[in-house]
């Protein structure tokens, strides 16, 4: 069964590709949704795309971003770090499965771009201390949003991928 439904689903690496790049800016909606209603009771205060603004910023501009400009730029760094994680996530997710497989491995795989992010590049360029330096529990926060964030890339890449009988 498993093998029949791996050929009746697999698409080429393009389509996949595609299909995951949807699917990461459905993902950055909602998890964007969240946080603003998060940021509203006061629990979400600078997310990492704010944080990664503030640190270019630091670098290369002397007089600083105008706040249009730093929120402009805040939104684009998200979407294209949304949309550039669920292309990847695409082309590694080559058997989709029922929506809810779909939406527990898309879960697991946001929490993985969280790890990837926090853990590596973002303490490295200075935006923050890795997670485990951070002595508060609002660091389990962007875990939720990014298991949020996954488990709507893959309902819609399950949505987009699924293959029409």
């Amino acid at each position: 069964m498993r093998q029949a439904r791996h050929e009746e689903d697999a698409t080429n690496p393009k389509e996949r590709v595609l299909a995951g790049a949807i699917g990461g800016a459905a993902g950055t909606l909602v998890l964007s949704g969240l946080r603003e209603a998060l940021s509203r009771l006061g629990v979400v205060f600078e997310t990492a795309p704010i944080q990664v603004v503030d640190r270019v910023e630091e670098v290369v501009s002397v007089e600083g971003f105008s706040p249009g400009a730093h929120r402009a730029l805040s939104v684009a760094a998200h979407c294209a770090y949304g949309v550039g994680a669920g292309a990847v996530l695409g082309l590694l997710r080559q058997e989709p499965g029922e929506p809810a497989e779909e939406a527990a491995v898309g879960s697991a795989l946001g929490v993985l771009v969280w790890g990837a992010g926090w853990a590596s590049w973002l303490p490295l360029t200075g935006v923050h201390s890795a997670p485990w330096r951070q002595g508060t529990p609002k660091v389990l926060l962007p875990v939720l949003d990014h298991a949020v964030f996954g488990a709507t890339w893959g309902l819609a890449y399950q949505v987009l991928t699924r293959k029409q009988s």
